[in-house]
Protein backbone atom coordinates (compact mmCIF):
# COMPACT_ATOMS: atom_id res chain seq x y z
CA UNK A 1 0.00 0.00 0.00
CA UNK A 2 1.55 3.52 -1.01
CA UNK A 3 0.94 5.84 1.74
CA UNK A 4 -0.47 9.32 1.08
CA UNK A 5 1.82 11.86 1.55
CA UNK A 6 4.83 9.48 -0.32
CA UNK A 7 2.07 10.87 -3.51
CA UNK A 8 1.53 14.57 -2.40
CA UNK A 9 5.41 14.84 -1.34
CA UNK A 10 6.94 16.04 -4.92
CA UNK A 11 4.13 18.43 -5.46
CA UNK A 12 3.21 20.24 -2.03
CA UNK A 13 6.65 21.14 -0.75
CA UNK A 14 7.46 23.11 -4.20
CA UNK A 15 7.14 26.86 -3.11
CA UNK A 16 4.09 27.37 -5.74
CA UNK A 17 2.34 25.05 -3.98
CA UNK A 18 3.30 26.26 -0.42
CA UNK A 19 2.36 29.94 -1.89
CA UNK A 20 -1.25 28.27 -2.41
CA UNK A 21 -1.35 28.80 1.86
CA UNK A 22 -1.69 31.97 1.40
CA UNK A 23 -4.86 32.34 -0.41
CA UNK A 24 -8.50 31.96 1.68
CA UNK A 25 -10.24 29.62 -0.79
CA UNK A 26 -13.89 28.48 1.21
CA UNK A 27 -15.03 30.38 4.10
CA UNK A 28 -11.30 30.58 6.23
CA UNK A 29 -9.72 27.75 4.98
CA UNK A 30 -7.09 28.20 2.70
CA UNK A 31 -6.33 26.72 -1.12
CA UNK A 32 -3.93 24.60 0.03
CA UNK A 33 -5.81 22.94 2.83
CA UNK A 34 -8.45 22.63 1.09
CA UNK A 35 -6.57 20.98 -1.89
CA UNK A 36 -4.91 18.69 0.07
CA UNK A 37 -8.37 17.41 1.79
CA UNK A 38 -9.77 16.58 -1.40
CA UNK A 39 -6.81 14.54 -2.67
CA UNK A 40 -7.21 12.91 1.06
CA UNK A 41 -10.85 11.99 0.46
CA UNK A 42 -10.00 10.58 -3.28
CA UNK A 43 -7.11 8.81 -1.59
CA UNK A 44 -9.25 7.04 0.58
CA UNK A 45 -12.01 6.54 -2.06
CA UNK A 46 -9.15 4.76 -4.19
CA UNK A 47 -8.00 2.64 -1.34
CA UNK A 48 -11.53 1.10 -0.64
CA UNK A 49 -12.76 0.45 -4.17
CA UNK A 50 -9.53 -0.02 -6.20
CA UNK A 51 -10.64 1.45 -9.47
CA UNK A 52 -8.42 0.83 -12.57
CA UNK A 53 -6.50 4.33 -12.99
CA UNK A 54 -3.43 5.79 -11.80
CA UNK A 55 -2.96 6.26 -7.85
CA UNK A 56 -0.60 9.10 -8.84
CA UNK A 57 -2.36 10.45 -11.43
CA UNK A 58 -5.40 10.61 -9.89
CA UNK A 59 -4.20 12.15 -6.33
CA UNK A 60 -1.87 14.42 -8.61
CA UNK A 61 -4.44 15.95 -10.45
CA UNK A 62 -6.57 16.48 -7.28
CA UNK A 63 -4.02 18.45 -5.24
CA UNK A 64 -3.46 20.76 -8.32
CA UNK A 65 -7.61 21.05 -9.32
CA UNK A 66 -7.40 24.68 -7.55
CA UNK A 67 -3.60 25.78 -8.73
CA UNK A 68 -4.34 29.31 -10.03
CA UNK A 69 -2.29 31.17 -7.38
CA UNK A 70 -4.32 33.92 -6.90
CA UNK A 71 -6.77 35.26 -4.32
CA UNK A 72 -10.61 35.09 -6.19
CA UNK A 73 -11.63 37.04 -3.01
CA UNK A 74 -10.03 40.15 -4.77
CA UNK A 75 -12.58 41.50 -7.43
CA UNK A 76 -10.45 44.58 -8.00
CA UNK A 77 -7.99 42.18 -9.67
CA UNK A 78 -9.87 40.54 -12.26
CA UNK A 79 -11.02 37.44 -10.89
CA UNK A 80 -14.26 38.37 -12.21
CA UNK A 81 -16.21 34.47 -13.03
CA UNK A 82 -13.44 32.56 -10.53
CA UNK A 83 -16.02 29.26 -10.26
CA UNK A 84 -16.05 29.51 -14.54
CA UNK A 85 -12.33 30.19 -15.31
CA UNK A 86 -9.95 29.32 -12.32
CA UNK A 87 -10.02 25.36 -14.12
CA UNK A 88 -7.76 26.79 -17.01
CA UNK A 89 -5.58 29.14 -15.14
CA UNK A 90 -4.92 26.04 -12.30
CA UNK A 91 -4.07 24.12 -15.39
CA UNK A 92 -1.99 26.61 -17.31
CA UNK A 93 -0.23 26.48 -13.80
CA UNK A 94 0.13 22.75 -13.42
CA UNK A 95 1.76 22.42 -16.57
CA UNK A 96 4.35 25.25 -16.32
CA UNK A 97 5.23 24.09 -12.92
CA UNK A 98 4.54 20.37 -13.29
CA UNK A 99 4.18 17.44 -15.11
CA UNK A 100 0.87 16.64 -16.01
CA UNK A 101 -0.94 13.52 -17.97
CA UNK A 102 -4.27 13.52 -19.88
CA UNK A 103 -5.76 11.86 -16.60
CA UNK A 104 -4.83 15.09 -14.24
CA UNK A 105 -5.66 17.46 -17.36
CA UNK A 106 -9.44 15.77 -17.56
CA UNK A 107 -9.24 16.36 -13.41
CA UNK A 108 -8.23 19.75 -13.38
CA UNK A 109 -10.14 21.38 -16.07
CA UNK A 110 -13.60 19.36 -15.08
CA UNK A 111 -13.35 19.62 -11.57
CA UNK A 112 -16.24 22.61 -11.56
CA UNK A 113 -18.82 20.02 -13.13
CA UNK A 114 -21.69 20.71 -13.02
CA UNK A 115 -20.91 24.85 -12.87
CA UNK A 116 -19.01 24.61 -15.95
CA UNK A 117 -21.31 22.04 -18.23
CA UNK A 118 -18.37 20.15 -19.44
CA UNK A 119 -18.67 16.65 -18.43
CA UNK A 120 -15.58 14.54 -16.92
CA UNK A 121 -13.95 12.46 -19.58
CA UNK A 122 -13.13 9.86 -16.71
CA UNK A 123 -14.27 8.38 -13.45
CA UNK A 124 -11.51 9.93 -12.17
CA UNK A 125 -12.21 13.22 -12.84
CA UNK A 126 -16.25 12.65 -11.94
CA UNK A 127 -14.73 11.84 -8.21
CA UNK A 128 -12.12 14.62 -7.95
CA UNK A 129 -15.56 16.71 -8.79
CA UNK A 130 -17.53 15.54 -6.17
CA UNK A 131 -14.95 15.17 -3.53
CA UNK A 132 -14.17 18.67 -4.12
CA UNK A 133 -18.08 19.47 -3.28
CA UNK A 134 -17.69 17.31 -0.46
CA UNK A 135 -14.70 19.50 0.71
CA UNK A 136 -15.92 22.70 0.11
CA UNK A 137 -19.28 21.74 1.91
CA UNK A 138 -16.80 20.78 5.22
CA UNK A 139 -14.83 23.84 4.32
CA UNK A 140 -17.66 26.23 4.61
CA UNK A 141 -18.92 24.85 8.05
CA UNK A 142 -15.28 25.17 9.48
CA UNK A 143 -15.26 29.40 10.05
CA UNK A 144 -13.54 29.37 13.34
CA UNK A 145 -10.47 30.35 12.39
CA UNK A 146 -7.99 30.26 8.99
CA UNK A 147 -6.48 26.71 8.93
Amino acid sequence: MIAFNEICKEIIYTDNYQKMKNYRHHGNVSCYKHSIRVAYLCYKYYMKKKPNYDIYEFIKGALLHDYYLYDWHNKGEGHRLHGFRHPKFALKNAKRDYVVTELMEDIILHHMFPLVPTLPRSKAAFIVSIMDKKAGFYDYKRKKKRV
